[in-house]
């Protein structure tokens, strides 16, 4: 099945290989993966807050599912190419927690991680009853169930996974151009596992972050170690996937090799690390077993160039066995006495081209050709006749075919006999080996992120629980490898209690969004315990980060782009805590102007009110919002600055204090490379819209100003565009004006009017 693939061929050597059981219950949803390449089970409940369960779900991306009857039915299935049975169903609890103890070899559910769990227990149980079914063996490789604790990791939902684009970029589809493809500098394909696992679940505990940062650090700075380490586990081959091999009884000759190579670069590993240690790296340091009698073991007796299987020999080292050697003594030597053999009877016989052949029907033969009967000697006896030819044998060449061919079939049967007392020993070391690829895998991803800190010149971040984020010339990490060296604009950021919210505003293609995501993804790294791209960087420990940015519809399930882009701006501010990190993009563009600015403008006040006290980035082209600034705690302006030289617009990349202005919709719009009569045409018409320079920002201060005299009172923003125009003819001195004055006002009300 899908999920339960070991063959290296058929999987991807740097992501999990996930079968995913889900059982839902009552007000509870348990689930349970299994890497069964690897021997990874993890399982967890999530009760209430089911939304989560479909963002979890999306993430692990499980090749196959599993699904009691009410999880099928339900809307937290995924809509994809995913297989899901209807398996969890006929497990109940008791019976998936008696599996469960005894798989584990434990006396209760606190034993195995899972008290008071009881839809984790039956998510689990089911699991591991349809992998003893499917694969038929004892799956000893599976040693533990680790748990999934709530609050340990940074959340995020596919949303925000997706438009980060930390493991896949949206427009190839593939590794290259995401997060993951920048920092998996892994050596290991099992350290690469192990880092996509920390960018996709990041910690959530200072302290644990913490402790992985100073191990990083420690490796930074040691840069003489870390290469010398990089290199040794260069030698080191993904035995965390063979462990499986073992278990399923398929390892082969080359797969102990393999961990022959990888065992014996453990001791050197070992020797590396001094006594003066970080805790995180101390632990690792002793977890690292070279388990040297295996090691010796294999050395001895498995041969450097042995073949994958065991069905012609080879596998056992010659000198391993004095039996062994003998039988295949007799079988090499088969050869040298045939040939010797047919000389022989060439000159007794005095037929020159009488040969010596083998099938595997008569085994070995004389054979003369019709020319030569009449010398065929008495002793020969008739085995086959041919078209031109006659087969014969003699008592011999009998006895000889008697001895070789028991020695090959007996030679193999001791290579089978032996190998198999090795695999039975290499079952009996596989919580060592596990502990041994765990540390290694550890050791590679964190080497992994202090090579990439020292490449790209990353720098540690320090961490507050005060919501507190300051950022010095930020870098967004993708985006500035993919331009020519120092190219970059690197930009600060600022939240706090005082400043909750960032209105970003500036033109179109100045770089907003990705201003919004390099701070995500600064935030996101530092949780991972990664140095971050900036010259400084204190980051608030977070509890999720939400993202709505750009535009998508969903046509399967009859929603439009705004329909979309209103029910992720719903989940957010449902779920959004003070400790959550928001990305807002342009919110409300996709209906009316009034509609979308309403919303907006209150997306920011709900956001801005200390309940909820989110730190938020909202990326807008309404540049009334800029006018909260002042009038509404907590919101400050921000805008990233362009200049103009005549109809075209240079972007500066800057984020400055202030909002701004203007948009350059019709300058990228050029850029774009519409049509010339088009861009012309756009210019009239905007200049015809502006030909008040006051409207700018009116519709904001009447939003303002409405809310002071009459409170909360709902405004109808259908009305403004006349009120407008009333407030403005009440102001004006008819009786100060020249004429061509009056004129001109007049031409300019009277266009305001004809666009009410």
């Amino acid at each position: 099945t899908p999920g339960t693939v070991i063959e290296a061929a058929m999987l991807d050597d740097r992501a999990p290989n996930y079968i995913l059981s889900l059982y839902i219950r009552k007000e509870a949803a348990g689930a349970a993966i299994c890497d069964v390449s690897t021997g990874e089970f993890r399982a967890w409940q999530i009760t209430g807050a089911r939304a989560r369960l479909a963002d979890e779900l999306s993430r692990i991306q499980a090749r196959e599912l599993l699904v009691n009857d009410k999880a099928l039915y339900s809307q937290y299935v995924p809509e994809s190419s995913l297989r899901a049975q209807e398996y969890a169903a006929e497990m109940t609890y008791a019976q998936s927690l008696k599996l469960l103890l005894k798989h584990f070899n434990a006396t209760c559910e606190e034993d195995i991680g899972l008290e008071g769990k009881r839809a984790a227990v039956q998510a689990s149980g089911a699991l591991m009853s349809y992998l003893a079914d499917t694969q038929k063996n004892t799956l000893s490789h599976i040693l533990k169930i680790e748990p999934f604790t709530k609050g340990s990791v940074l959340q995020l939902d596919r949303i925000a996974a997706r438009n980060l684009e930390l493991s896949q970029s949206m427009y190839g589809g593939g590794k290259k151009g995401s997060l993951l493809g920048l920092m998996d500098k892994t050596v290991t394909s099992m350290g690469g596992r192990l880092l996509r696992e920390w960018l996709e679940r990041p910690l959530g505990s200072k302290a644990e972050i913490e402790a992985r940062l100073d191990a990083v650090e420690y490796l930074k700075n040691n840069p003489i170690i870390n290469d010398e380490l990089r290199e040794m586990l260069d030698e080191v081959y993904d035995v965390e996937r063979l462990t499986s091999r073992i278990a399923y009884d398929t390892v082969n000759g080359r797969d102990c090799l393999a961990i022959l190579r990888s065992l014996r670069a453990v001791p050197g590993i070992k020797a590396l690390f001094a006594d003066d240690l970080p805790e995180t790296i101390r632990q690792m340091v002793v977890s690292l077993d070279p388990l040297e009698a295996l090691a010796d073991r294999i050395e001895e007796e498995i041969s450097p160039d042995a073949p994958i299987t065991l069905k012609d020999g080879g596998v056992i080292r010659e000198g391993y066995s004095s039996e062994l050697d003998e039988l295949r003594e007799i079988s090499h030597n088969a050869k040298s006495y045939i040939a010797a053999l047919e000389n022989k009877e060439r000159e007794m016989t005095g037929i020159k081209n009488l040969k010596i052949g083998y099938n595997r029907v008569f085994g070995y033969y004389i054979e003369v050709t019709r020319s030569f009967y009449d010398l065929v000697p008495y002793r020969y006896a008739r085995r086959q006749t041919l078209a031109n030819s006659e087969r014969f044998t003699t008592d011999e060449l009998i006895e000889f075919e008697k001895k070789a061919m028991s020695a090959d079939t007996d030679a193999i049967r001791l290579e089978q006999t032996l190998f198999d007392e090795l695999k039975n020993l290499l079952r009996e070391s596989l919580l060592r080996l596990h502990q041994t690829t765990s540390a290694l895998k550890e050791l590679d991803a964190l080497s992994a992120l202090a090579h990439l800190a020292m490449q790209n010149d990353y720098v540690r971040p320090s961490l507050n629980e005060q919501g507190r984020y300051s950022i010095t010339d930020g870098r967004h990490p993708v985006v500035e490898q993919a331009l020519d060296a120092g190219s970059y604009v690197p930009n600060d950021a600022a939240l706090d209690e005082e400043h909750r919210v960032m209105i970003i505003t500036g033109p179109n293609m100045a770089g907003k969004s990705t201003y919004m995501r390099q701070v995500a993804l600064i935030v996101l790294m530092a949780h991972m315990g990664s140095f971050v791209p900036a010259s400084y960087a204190d980051i608030s420990v977070t509890d999720r980060i939400f993202t709505r940015i750009g535009a998508s519809d969903d046509l399967y399930g009859g929603r439009s782009t705004f329909m979309v882009e209103m029910s992720e701006l719903a989940n957010i501010l449902k779920y959004a805590t003070e400790k959550s990190l928001i990305l807002l993009d342009e919110v409300g563009r996709g209906t009316s102007t009034f509609d979308g600015l309403s919303i907006a403008w209150a997306a920011v006040e709900h956001i801005a009110n200390p309940n909820c006290g989110a730190r938020t980035l909202f990326a807008t082209h309404y540049h009334e919002l800029s006018s909260l600034e002042g009038q509404l705690g907590g919101v400050v302006n921000f805008r990233i600055t362009a200049k103009e030289q005549g109809n075209d617009v240079i972007f500066l990349r800057k984020v400055v204090p202030g909002g701004a202005d203007k948009s350059y919709g019709v300058a990228v719009a050029s850029l774009a490379g519409l049509p010339n009569t088009l861009i012309s045409r756009a210019r009239q018409i905007m200049a015809r819209l502006e030909t008040n320079d006051e409207t700018k920002g009116s519709i904001g201060q009447t939003i303002l100003d409405k809310r002071k005299n009459g409170g909360d009172r709902q405004l109808s923003l259908t009305d403004l565009g006349p009120m407008q125009l009333v407030d403005e003819i009440r102001e004006l001195d008819v009786m100060s004006m020249s004429p061509i004055d009056a004129l001109n006002i007049l031409f300019k009300l009277s266009e305001k009017a004809r666009r009410i």
